[in-house]
């Protein structure tokens, strides 16, 4: 599976949606975080949220040198990034609005407006203005388990491409659907397990190929040797 998870990141001054690395340390997330918070690194005190508002945190990242797949960091989880020490760092200035005159806009003016966002969802038709019988396809479900012995369908009679499944989900060398990773037993591949400078599975190279779970048969396949080597000329 992706080592890569979705987040949001909050600080006292800021809130974004990030993409993070689970193999990267949390010292080496400090340090990032560093540049998207303006919180110092010696000052950051890590916590990990289900959602913004929860009060509970499922866990704080105390330990530097763990990886973030330690603590169980899950997509669209939340990390509160808390300033220890504001008095050398510049958070809660720029949140601070007591002395900035306010601008409000009544909700009929708000309506008339051409350059707003409200105006831009009735043009397009978006979210709540969208036809009601529109709706975004749900991803499908595939029953492949990981580390299933496989054979993946082959146009060349008699030759078995046969291997193991190392990753099934949704790709992002793919817009939709779901794809399957197989670590085939000899180097009959295009890839190591990553496409596009993204890592999906590890394996070594020409032996990771990816392809449609309707052409990918699960069962006890003992794994073939397949001779390469030309018998007549």
């Amino acid at each position: 599976m992706s080592s890569m998870t979705t987040i949001f990141v909050v600080s006292p001054d800021t809130r974004s949606e990030r993409r993070f690395d689970l193999h990267i340390t949390v010292e080496q997330l400090k340090a990032k975080l560093e540049l998207i918070t303006g919180i110092p690194v010696p000052n950051q005190q890590i916590s990990i949220f289900d959602g913004e508002n929860d009060t509970q945190a499922v866990a704080h990242l105390t330990e530097d040198a763990r990886s973030l797949g330690f603590y169980g960091l899950r997509n669209m989880q939340t990390l509160k990034v808390v300033d220890t020490n504001p008095s050398t760092s510049f958070t809660g200035q720029l949140t601070d609005v007591s002395q900035v005159e306010k601008f409000e806009l009544s909700d009929e003016a708000y309506a008339q407006r051409q350059d707003t966002v409200l105006a831009y969802k009735q043009r397009h038709k978006v979210g709540r203005f969208a036809p009601a019988n529109e709706h975004v396809p749900a991803t499908p479900q595939v029953d492949i388990s990981l580390g299933s012995r496989c054979e993946v369908e082959s146009s060349e009679e008699g030759f078995h491409k046969r291997g193991t499944v190392r990753f099934v989900g949704p790709t992002s060398f793919a817009k939709t659907g779901i794809w399957v990773g197989v670590e085939y037993d000899e180097p009959i591949g295009k890839n190591d397990g990553s496409v596009q400078g993204e890592r999906y599975f590890n394996c070594s190279p020409s032996h990771g190929a990816f392809v449609r779970p309707d052409k990918v048969k699960i069962g006890d396949f003992p794994v073939e040797e397949i001779n390469f080597d030309d018998e007549e000329m």
